[in-house]
């Protein structure tokens, strides 16, 4: 999921270089918002994770 938004990002990047605001906005928004999908879905991984079994 951290590659899409990063992939989102790049678009959005060269989208805004070459003058086309709107798909870089577009492209932006999606970007943002699967990084803290990726974020939380980190976070909630790390605290409810597998524990060491024994």
């Amino acid at each position: 999921m951290l590659n899409w938004a990063v992939a989102f990002l790049l678009i959005a990047i060269l989208a805004g270089v070459f003058g086309f605001t709107g798909v870089a906005g577009t492209a932006i928004g999606f970007a943002k918002i699967l990084f803290f999908i990726f974020l939380v879905l980190f976070v909630l991984s790390l605290l409810f994770g597998r524990g060491k079994k024994s």
